[in-house]
């Protein structure tokens, strides 16, 4: 029989934090799992360090590497290499805690019978036994990624898919940029189906200087086109609401930098166009993004 999961983890020269993340998958009390690495251009000997952990490793080790292009590049890389059902991000700077595969399969044997049901959703933690900013799931079995939020979570999650929907839904390939909000991805997911909910934390995580969370700033100036699509998006698809407004305003604000050619195939209608301007007004005088 063959793998159900594939762990996929982006590098790019992080090979002191990809070393933590070889030792706990190492530590896992289940290792019936692939490990696939897509290497976003490191020059810091990342793949002769893998190339040594693959000789006598317990679980397949597959290594990538491509010129650097971003996370969302190398996520879509790593999604058209799996060949498991399964796929999980486990981020350079984060770690699994030992039970992490084991609760994944033991909770995908439950719940993956429905095919309605997408994957799952877990914690993330500060540690093993705290979740990150100490924030609890509603008590509920099975949720979207949004309804979790509008529910009152604010936390992070250790999030599991089906790789036949990933597949269905890449990330964007922009010239020029590097980043795409990745509730880009899930947002779309969202609308076919649902996540078994596990409240469990599998992946502890330490943000790291540099990373995406302290950049985000930048990372707006840097890719407009990314967040562009993003908040269209959410435009779309949220009800009526100042949230709505609020996702407008910053479309019609986006619109302005990013890639024409899109902004004109992604277009917004005119009414809901009309509905933004007041606030892209403000978020222009204010020189905000």
């Amino acid at each position: 029989m063959g793998l159900t999961l594939t762990v996929f983890t982006p590098t790019y020269n992080r090979l002191s934090l990809l070393k933590r993340c070889h030792e706990s998958l190492l530590s896992q009390t289940r290792q019936d799992f692939c490990w696939l690495i897509v290497d976003d251009g490191s020059t810091d000997g990342t793949g002769e360090e893998v190339q040594r952990w693959r000789q006598d490793s317990p679980f397949p080790i597959e290594y990538i590497w491509q010129e650097n292009g971003g996370k969302m590049r190398a996520h879509n890389t790593g999604v058209k290499h799996t060949e498991t059902p399964l796929f999980v991000c486990l981020d350079s700077d984060d770690y699994f805690t030992k039970a992490a595969v084991n609760d994944i399969l033991c909770k995908w044997s439950e719940a993956g019978g429905d095919p309605k049901c997408g994957g799952i959703v877990a914690h993330k933690g500060s540690d093993e036994k705290r979740p990150l900013y100490g924030e609890d799931f509603p008590d509920i079995e099975k949720s979207t990624l949004s309804n979790l939020y509008n529910k009152g979570f604010h936390g992070e999650t250790t999030l599991v898919y089906r790789t036949d929907l990933l597949r269905k839904h890449p990330f964007p390939e922009i010239k020029g940029e590097k980043y795409v909000p990745e509730d880009y991805v899930y947002d779309q997911i969202d609308r076919e189906a649902y996540l078994a909910v596990l409240p469990e934390i599998l992946t502890v995580c330490e943000l790291i200087g540099e990373g995406y969370t302290d950049r985000v700033e930048e990372l707006r100036r840097e890719n407009p086109t990314g967040w562009y699509l993003y908040y269209v998006n959410r435009a779309r698809f949220t009800g009526n609401s100042l949230l709505r407004l609020k996702y407008l305003s910053h479309c019609l604000r986006f619109s302005k930098a990013a890639d024409p050619y899109i902004v004109s195939r992604e277009g917004l209608p005119w009414h809901l166009k009309l509905l933004g301007l007041p606030g892209a007004i403000c978020l222009t005088i204010m020189r905000k993004l």
